[in-house]
């Protein structure tokens, strides 16, 4: 299972002390074999990789950009620079970031950056609510999977995190039939490119402690990317203790 925190732009270095009760809970030997992996902003990489280093606990970005070499790209961090930071995974293709004008072309380039420097990729897709409602859901997913994926071959450091816009911050989370629906369809899209079998698919947008459980026992998914909630230490470790209890 995969616990990841996007803690998006919020923390300072002072916050990074939240993760002391998760460190405690990564040395249990019920959790070793499971992921906890923490996605600062970029300004906390470095001081968050040396807090948690020596644990079973890794460290993420939330994004990268697309250019694998060093250049003249003001306020832009690319995969060599996450590298450098002692992450080991970059989550790309998130909506916040779809919105601010990345597209799948873009997002492609990303994937192959970040592969590159052998980071680890959560890949991030999902429908908007006027999509949904006029049922283009799964179109829009192949689209982002295929466009997202394009010439890649190196699928074992990809993760899928299927989150719909409309649940992300809101407190809505799909139905059990439709996240059955949704989470096939990628797994069908996926195997259609014959990339199903080394893909793990994480389920985010709105999770909590109060619907993690539910939401594994609807789906078959191996875990959470958690926004908001991971922020509280509290409801982080309720989540991970909810879906492996």
């Amino acid at each position: 299972m995969y616990f990841i925190a996007n803690w998006k732009m919020h923390g300072n270095t002072k916050d990074i002390e939240r993760s002391n009760s998760i460190l405690k809970l990564s040395k249990l030997k019920k959790y070793k074999n499971h992921k906890i992996i923490y996605c600062p902003p970029y300004t906390l990489l470095k001081d968050f990789y040396n807090k948690v280093k020596k644990s079973r606990i890794s460290i993420g970005a939330q994004n990268c950009h697309a250019n694998s070499d060093f250049g003249p790209f003001t306020g832009s961090i690319n995969s060599k620079l996450i590298k450098s930071t002692g992450a080991k995974y970059v989550i790309i293709g998130h909506s916040d970031n779809r919105n601010q004008g990345d597209n799948d072309k873009n997002i492609n380039n990303k994937i192959k950056s970040a592969l590159n420097e052998n980071l680890k990729v959560i890949f991030c897709v999902g429908e908007k609510l006027n999509e949904k409602k006029k049922n283009l859901t799964y179109s829009i997913l192949k689209k982002q999977i295929v466009k997202g994926l394009d010439k890649i071959n190196n699928f074992e450091n990809i993760i899928i995190a299927y989150e719909p816009v409309w649940s992300i911050g809101t407190g809505l989370v799909p139905k059990s039939s439709e996240l059955k629906k949704n989470i096939n369809s990628i797994k069908k899209i996926l195997s259609l490119l014959r990339k199903s079998k080394k893909i793990n698919i994480l389920y985010g947008g709105s999770v909590s402690p109060d619907n993690a459980k539910d939401l594994l026992e609807m789906v078959n998914i191996n875990g959470f990317l958690v926004g908001g909630a991971s922020l509280n230490a509290k409801k982080f470790i309720d989540i991970i203790k909810k879906s492996i209890n």
